[in-house]
């Protein structure tokens, strides 16, 4: 009893401390622009934002209010989600703070399942411990879940019904609310159907006696869900498909994705130290039970999805991808177990015992694991543990910045009918509010249907899922829009300088614009006034 309310009290403690540190996270993250202080999510999620608000203020899912309808996101219950916010009067600069705070409960509950899971599998306290501890402060997971991803409620539901189904191997009492929140979890991105799926299937082989249950009623809510939300896209949409999926999965060979996912998954796990990333699957092979072996189901067949996908667009700053990322407390927990494992081993080959063997044993255990969490922390170089320690602020957040200070710019000079292309669609939009267009192809059709444009001999290194299209002829010359935010591949690229040979182009704030010469949407005697101003 005494050990268990000491279990409990660390815990707890683990807890609090995770609190704080997602304060100072998310305190770190915000930054002031003309006297006002910003919290702003990761530039993706704010893109999540402006359909969530739309949908609020009664326009329907769309990026642009009165516009075409194209699904410009994948992970349609985080935006309802992020809906529900914008029916209170939160401020522009801070509403992103409710959907940051709501990150980290969901984070904070996920430590909940993960504790929960350790202890299922090993019966121990310190594993459990050492695994929640891992997870709390393995920053990526910070990142994604604190700057508005709907990462965060992905680790709550992966980790939840990872939890369940270890119940079921258990006690062999089938649990049909295990698959509805599977189901759930597609509604908040369709590729959680790769976790359904791994968790089914191993349920299906290995819990013999609800075999059948598991066939029918696991495979009839999956598909359900699926073949439910894909004829509402169908039907709202006019596609069976995202938009974002004709953009990161089309227009280049299959083999050439799947190489790049491959290399940039092993260069992560090469960063990790290759004998830290493999030595979590030991205890697999030592006690070879079936709570064990669904964890490293279900985190292979995460991490070969990724491979597949091609990765994710950021790993060229360190660390697990979006994809990973959700599977990553299953790493943890069986990090965590394979070390106790070892420990209790050592204890046992060199026969001795007692207290002080027992501490200074758990006390080696649990260095061992902080520097091998400082080598997680490590995302590509020691400079990243300065992010972890909240030394210096988060890579993403200058960027984040910078899109408000354009944004205020642009709000200076237009009116609110102004046709804006940006390429970053996220920040900017949402906080200018104006008709916006999509250099890069999230929100356009056309883009995201066209090849991807890759150097011959930097295919493999520049490959960046979801980065790589772009129509100057059509996005510029066609479209034609009143201000030109920003451009893909310089404002001195021919390919783009030829498109602009009807507008002016001129630096607020050190910012470069093109104006549409002669639009009725800019404020041109403000134009001048602030050029006139700037140093």
């Amino acid at each position: 009893m005494q050990t268990l309310r000491k279990s409990n009290f660390l815990f707890i403690a683990i807890l609090l401390a995770y609190a704080v540190y997602a304060a100072l996270y998310i305190y770190k993250t915000s930054f002031v622009v003309n006297g006002e202080r910003f919290f702003m999510l990761f530039d993706d999620a704010m893109i999540s934002m402006r359909y969530a608000r739309n949908l609020a203020h009664g326009y329907g899912l769309v990026w642009n209010p009165g516009g075409e309808r194209i699904e410009g996101y994948s992970n349609p219950l985080w935006v309802v989600f992020m809906a529900l916010f914008h029916f209170f009067p939160f401020s522009a600069s801070k509403i992103s703070l409710a959907i940051q705070i709501s990150g980290a409960l969901f984070f904070i509950g996920s430590l909940y399942y993960v504790k929960k899971i350790a202890e299922e599998i090993s019966n121990n306290s310190i594993v459990a411990l050492l695994a929640v501890f891992l997870t709390a402060f393995y920053v990526q997971l910070s990142t994604w879940s604190l700057l508005g991803m709907e990462v965060s409620a992905l680790l709550l539901l992966v980790c939840l019904t990872v939890w369940q189904a270890i119940r079921v191997l258990k006690t062999g009492e089938f649990n049909l609310w295990l698959y509805v929140l599977l189901g759930v979890g597609t509604l908040v991105r369709i590729d959680m159907a790769v976790p359904f799926l791994a968790i089914l299937g191993f349920l299906f082989l290995f819990d013999a006696g609800n075999r059948r249950k598991h066939l029918l009623l696991g495979t009839s809510i999956f598909l359900a869900f699926t073949l439910g939300q894909t004829l509402l896209r169908l039907a709202y949409y006019g596609d069976v498909l995202p938009n974002t999926y004709y953009l990161k999965m089309t227009g280049a060979s299959t083999a050439l994705r799947i190489i790049r996912g491959l290399f940039v998954y092993v260069k992560v796990a090469w960063n990790f130290n290759i004998a830290l990333f493999l030595l979590p699957f030991l205890v697999v092979f030592i006690r070879r039970d079936k709570g064990t072996l669904l964890m490293t189901a279900v985190f292979a067949a995460q991490s070969l999805y990724s491979i597949y996908v091609g990765g994710d667009a950021w790993e060229h700053r360190g660390g697990a991808n979006r994809f990973v990322s959700i599977v990553m407390p299953l790493f943890f927990v069986l990090l965590a177990y394979s070390l106790e494992v070892i420990r209790q081993a050592l204890v046992t080959y060199f026969g001795k015992t007692g207290a002080i063997t027992r501490y200074a044993s758990v006390a080696g255990l649990v260095a061992f694991a902080f520097v091998g969490l400082v080598n997680f922390n490590a995302l590509l170089d020691t400079s990243s543990l300065k992010e972890w320690l909240l030394i210096d602020r988060h890579g993403f957040v200058p960027g984040s910045e910078r899109y408000v200070r354009i944004s205020a710019v642009v709000n200076e000079i237009t009116t609110p009918e102004a046709r804006i292309a940006v390429t970053t669609a996220g920040i900017i939009p949402y906080l200018t509010d104006r008709p916006s267009i999509d250099l890069m192809g999230k929100i356009d059709v056309k883009v995201a249907h066209e090849p991807m444009r890759l150097e011959e001999n930097l295919a493999l290194i520049d490959f960046r899922p979801g980065h790589m299209k772009w129509d100057s002829a059509y996005s510029l010359g066609e479209l034609k829009p009143d201000v030109v935010v920003q451009l893909h591949g310089g404002y001195s690229s021919p390919d783009n300088l030829q498109y602009l040979t009807d507008y002016t182009k001129v630096t607020i704030n050190d910012f470069p614009f093109f104006l549409k010469n002669g639009s009725p949407y800019v404020n041109w005697e403000q134009v001048d006034s602030l050029v006139e101003t700037t140093p």
